[in-house]
């Protein structure tokens, strides 16, 4: 099966679940990979973003 497949057989699986602790389990797991991502980037990197963040909740952006 290919990636894409299987992204689509787990949304299905996600969106019939009613089994509200495994749906709190799968968001775990990509919290936790997402704080694994921010930690491997370098101070420098982690401040570029955040700044990029800030300008973009003031407005501060231009779209290409």
């Amino acid at each position: 099966m290919d990636l894409n497949a299987e992204k689509l057989e787990l949304i299905k699986k996600i969106v019939k679940t009613k089994d509200v602790l495994l749906l709190k389990k799968i968001k775990a797991i990509f919290e936790e990979e997402k704080n694994e991502l921010w930690e491997e980037l370098t101070p420098e990197q982690q401040e570029e973003i955040n700044i990029g963040i800030q300008n973009e909740n003031r407005g501060d952006v231009v779209d290409f």
